[in-house]
């Protein structure tokens, strides 16, 4: 035997449709009208070939909203079978349809801006932005050997004195020495803000982000606790920070720690509403209520029944 003999071979779709089934527009129109509302079928727009003697009728959409859809009604005919069968009808959009625009998740339609006063920002709790701070644990005991070697490096590392003013230097001085010390601590500047700028800076930065703003006072809780807050050296950090939030509104701001917006990094962990406590039901004690009180328990008057009101 050949290859050519045993290559398989696939189904193809017929380029000419079945002429029992083509002719049956009667029979798909009469479908599409059931499954529709009245008067919302229209002209017969063509015929689509499905495979061996199936065709799909497809006719205009005239219901407002479906622009461009079109009732698709398939029909078939059974080998060597004069009479043409309905499997199934569907609305189906057309090239040019009106369709809804593809569904995005709120985490992806969310832009830095878009919180207002009062929103919420729920955190994820394997949010990437986030670690888990610092508690301790980690920590080794005072009087153990790791502690102690450590000590020991630190002690024997002796820094580079360099000679003359920092900010004279010409070139950037090298790891260890007291001008890169001073390097780190922003201390090689010429000038830098007197009390009064820092007043000055302190204030407008109160103003725009601070506590008396609408955003914090519909805020669920303060930046301090804020796990998205940097903080910042010196005697503004004892009461401002860097909002590091990307969809918050003062994202890349210096914020007040008393300011504070929907984006705070616990604000979806709420606590769990109190439940009250199941009754206590006593089954071991019977109270014997009495139908008819008597005359000296308190609940019939001295002076007799009342006056008819009426009532059987």
């Amino acid at each position: 035997m050949s290859a050519a003999t045993t290559r398989s071979r696939t189904p193809r779709t017929p380029r000419t449709p079945d002429r029992l089934c083509a002719e049956a527009v009667g029979l798909a129109r009469a479908a599409a009208e059931e499954a529709a509302a009245p008067g919302v079928v229209g002209e017969h727009v063509e015929v689509v070939v499905e495979g061996d003697r199936v065709v799909t009728h497809l006719f205009e959409c005239k219901e407002f909203g479906y622009r461009g859809w079109r009732w698709a009604v398939t029909v078939a005919r059974a080998s060597r079978a004069k009479v043409v069968t309905l499997d199934e009808t569907v609305l189906l959009p057309g090239p040019d349809a009106l369709l809804a625009p593809e569904w995005v998740p709120w985490s992806e339609r969310l832009r830095p801006g878009d919180m207002g006063p009062g929103d919420l920002l729920p955190t994820d709790a394997e949010d990437l932005r986030l670690e888990p701070g610092f508690t301790g644990e980690e920590e080794p005991p005072p009087n153990s050997i790791v502690s102690h070697e450590m000590a020991a490096l630190a002690e024997a590392e002796d820094a580079e004195v360099t000679a003359g003013s920092p900010a004279a230097l010409p070139v950037a001085p090298a790891r260890g020495s007291i001008a890169a010390i001073a390097d780190e601590l922003g201390m090689r500047r010429a000038r830098v803000l007197s009390r009064y700028g820092l007043h000055v800076a302190a204030d407008r930065w109160e103003e725009t982000h601070g506590a008396k703003t609408p955003m914090a006072q519909a805020a669920p809780a303060a930046c301090v606790s804020c796990g998205f807050l940097v903080a910042i050296g010196g005697s503004l950090g004892q009461a401002f920070g860097i909002c590091a939030n990307e969809f918050g509104p003062a994202d890349g701001h210096v914020v007040s720690l008393s300011y504070g917006c929907g984006g705070h990094s616990e604000a979806a962990v709420m606590p769990k509403p109190p439940r009250p406590a199941p009754p206590v039901l006593d089954e071991t004690r019977v109270d014997m209520l009495p139908l008819r009180p008597s005359a000296d328990s308190g609940s019939v008057s001295p002076e007799g029944p009342s006056e008819d009101l009426g009532h059987s």
